[in-house]
């Protein structure tokens, strides 16, 4: 076969087919460029859902007269001139194939103003990149782009683009991610000459949170922690929804890299295992995040439309994205934020309504029963290692519930409140499931299970992290074959592995054999496991499914060990699950993720008996 040149229009049309996907596509390039130009003022008219016309102005610096033709050109660019740039990014574009692209696809004007001078030049294209036209031009300072019949000369693209309605969605979508990631720039988006979206610039925290508000919702705003953390020249800041705010949907889950709106691996695995704790099963959590780190940590030459970076230390990036997140998670204590019922009703979140028919029921006078006999089948006969945790497992609150001079009816208590903190004092314990205490604010409610559900894991938690995790010594090790990388990882590893409760020793080039387990790991269950372990530790340098494994057990256990539905509780006892909770890390939430408490206020329970009006 003859090998041959490419023409210019088909080269960029090539080019096009990568950046851009559909009307959506080209606006995001178009935002980054207004970006880069400095502009703090961008207007987005769009009409027939882009495949009409796509207008973009901005106020930023302009395009010289005699650079109009270059910004059309295939690879040429002013944001870099050098390998160093370009090890060194600092702009949303760089690589000049944004407006060729376009312009290969669709009919294209580009009209621009330098700042400080006095005339404005425009510049037409249909998919060429020769003999433009300089015509002088009415125009503020700045630059704007319009775009019309996009895909116009390929209509097999065409073909593939949706309804009109379907394609401003994803226009909508881009430009509410392209507005959190620059809070100071203001931005509008019409339709059809219909106002959509006027979002103002913000230049403090009050203005950033209207803008959060008008992007995410109100709901976001009550529902959400406050994050920021520097460490090693990373700072990670923004907001992270409370787990019970979460969504059945990853739609609301925005993250960027020095201003850049990014998909990334690391990213997503490092936030899911911090929410992993208290996020109910098949929930994604929202979160609003932004990394900032040195340019030359980040290579952002990843791919034509820039949305996937690759970090040159993962393995940082992940260890710095987990601990930020999961200490902000653990803050979040049951002195801090609240289910909001009016905000946020139980059911509209995902969640059913706790009774106590809900709870499974057990036997015996107290009502509850210790996890040693039931998990005795289920860590294959080790009754006696998990027996030594029982007087862990309930700490300071079992002790509390076994103490006789305690268990005593409410009626014995009268209404001396305990020391009050929060979730304030005990007045009542309902249907044998919920607590009811009243603070300054109002009452809150509390699923008395799921909130020692909660504080016995913690503890638990607490107790297995003091040391490394004890192990048992296997009468009949485990042989396993595995690859040659995950033998030469398990070397590598194996005091990481040993910290983890787990000992194995290397017995060819691609053959080890496990000597010992965690305690509490039942061994039926290890062989698979292990082999993951050392999986992740040869192709990601780390691996936490033992911790999330033993985590689950200890959870189990925690579940097992909480009080039961229909066990009085007195108001001592009461209070001091309250004080607990004010002082565990992640109490908001029980282990399976949903809500342990809720706050009415004041002006809640005027509004359900119509008060003031």
């Amino acid at each position: 076969m003859t090998i041959r040149t490419l023409p210019p229009q088909l080269i960029n049309q090539i080019a096009a087919g990568e950046v851009v996907e559909r009307p959506a596509s080209a606006i995001k390039e178009l935002i980054e460029n207004a970006f880069d130009a400095g502009a703090d003022r961008i207007e987005i008219e769009i009409e027939q859902g882009g495949m009409g016309l796509i207008r973009v102005r901005d106020n930023g610096c302009g395009i010289l007269k005699e650079e109009l033709p270059l910004a059309l050109s295939r690879h040429a660019t002013s944001k870099i001139s050098s390998l160093e740039d370009l090890e060194n990014v600092l702009t949303m574009g760089f690589r000049g194939e944004a407006l060729p692209s376009i312009s290969s696809v669709s009919r294209l004007q580009l009209t621009s103003r330098p700042r400080g001078t006095n005339h404005a030049w425009q510049i037409q294209t249909d998919g060429g990149e020769k003999h433009f036209d300089l015509t002088p031009a009415a125009h503020p300072e700045g630059s704007t782009v319009e775009i019309r019949d996009l895909f116009y000369n390929t209509p097999a693209r065409r073909k593939f683009l949706r309804s009109e309605k379907t394609e401003f969605q994803h226009i909508e979508t881009v430009v509410r991610r392209m507005a959190l990631s620059r809070m100071d720039v203001a931005i509008t988006l019409s339709h059809n000459e219909r106002e959509i979206l006027r979002l103002p610039p913000s230049k403090d925290l009050s203005e950033s949170s209207r803008r959060l508000e008008a992007i995410l919702g109100r709901d976001f705003l009550e529902q959400s922690l406050p994050i920021e953390h520097t460490a090693a020249d990373l700072r990670l800041h923004g907001w992270i929804g409370l787990p019970t705010f979460s969504r059945g949907q990853p739609d609301q889950q925005y993250f960027y890299v020095n201003g850049r709106l990014v998909r990334d691996k690391v990213v997503n695995v490092a936030i899911r295992q911090a929410f992993q704790d208290v996020l109910y099963h098949g929930r994604h959590p929202i979160y609003v995040l932004y990394l900032e780190l040195d340019p030359t940590l980040v290579d952002v030459n990843a791919h034509p439309t820039k949305m996937e970076v690759r970090f040159r230390e993962a393995r940082m990036i992940h260890d710095f994205l987990f601990s930020s997140i999961h200490r902000a998670l653990g803050g979040a204590t049951a002195g801090g934020h609240p289910m909001n019922l009016t905000t946020t009703p139980i059911a509209s979140s995902g969640f059913q309504p706790i009774s106590h028919e809900n709870y499974p029921r057990e036997s015996g006078a107290s009502g509850r029963v210790y996890p040693t006999e039931r998990f005795a089948s289920f860590a294959g006969g080790r009754q006696s290692q998990l027996s030594l945790d029982t007087p862990a497992l309930l700490g300071s609150y079992d002790r509390l519930l076994n103490s006789d001079e305690l268990h005593q009816t409410s009626s014995n208590h009268p209404s001396v409140p305990a020391e009050e903190g929060r979730l304030g004092h005990a007045i009542a314990h309902l249907h044998g499931a919920f607590i009811l205490a009243e603070n300054a604010e109002g009452l809150i409610l509390v699923d008395a299970h799921a909130a020692h559900e909660r504080v016995t894991y913690e503890k638990l938690k607490a107790d297995q992290t003091q040391g490394t995790i004890p192990s048992q010594t296997l009468l009949l090790p485990i042989p396993l074959e595995i690859t040659e990388a995950e033998a030469d990882a398990a070397e590598e590893q194996q005091s990481t592995l040993e910290s983890l409760g787990v000992e194995l020793r290397r017995t060819g080039p691609t053959h080890v054999m496990v000597t010992a387990l965690p305690a509490r790991l039942p061994v039926a269950d290890a062989d698979q496991l292990i082999r993951d372990v050392l999986a992740d530790f040869a192709h990601q340098g780390q691996s936490r499914r033992l911790e999330e494994t033993l985590n689950q057990i200890l959870a189990t256990m925690a579940c097992h060990g909480s009080v039961r539905a229909n066990r009085h509780l007195s108001l001592p006892e009461m209070n001091a699950l309250l004080r607990d909770m004010e002082t565990t890390e992640r109490s908001g939430q029980c282990n399976h993720g949903r809500p342990t408490w809720v706050q009415l206020t004041l002006q809640d329970l005027n509004g359900l008996f119509q008060r003031g009006r």
